[in-house]
């Protein structure tokens, strides 16, 4: 019989290495794209033990800032305050009088994050570094 094409005897071992650089290019570009993400921190300093016990409020001035769940959310020293522009402007002076006073923020449970998250902002606009936070046991 006369065949005109393959020659079955001589068979090709080589690798097709196509797939493998397709899929090296594409890890190579979600890397590239994932590597320069920014990452915004604050940093808080936690108790590292679980046995770690809570200190009580001393008995010193300080300046109360609760945050609360319903609008308006922020009140200082159990006064609410309609927005955070006026909440801030009166901080800021109750600071200014009593410079050396503690700063405890006392933030609801259920409340959500982003105005605590805006008090804290104020207060690093304003060099604040020692805060309390109140927490619950």
């Amino acid at each position: 019989m006369i065949s005109a094409g393959k020659d079955e005897s001589a068979q090709s071992f080589g690798l097709d290495l196509t797939p493998l650089i397709d899929i090296i290019f594409i890890v190579l570009v979600f890397l590239l794209l994932t590597a320069n993400t920014q990452l915004l921190s604050l940093p808080v300093d936690v108790p590292t033990e679980t046995d770690s016990s809570l200190s009580a409020l001393s008995q010193d001035r300080h300046i109360g800032i609760n945050v609360l769940q319903s609008e308006p959310h922020w009140a200082l020293d159990g006064q609410s305050y309609s927005d955070f522009n006026a909440f801030e402007a009166a901080f800021t002076q109750a600071f200014k009088a009593n410079p050396k006073a503690k700063v405890v923020i006392a933030a609801d449970k259920t409340a959500p994050v982003q105005p605590l998250m805006t008090v804290l902002a104020a207060m690093q606009r304003q060099n604040i570094t020692n805060t309390q936070i109140l927490m619950e046991p």
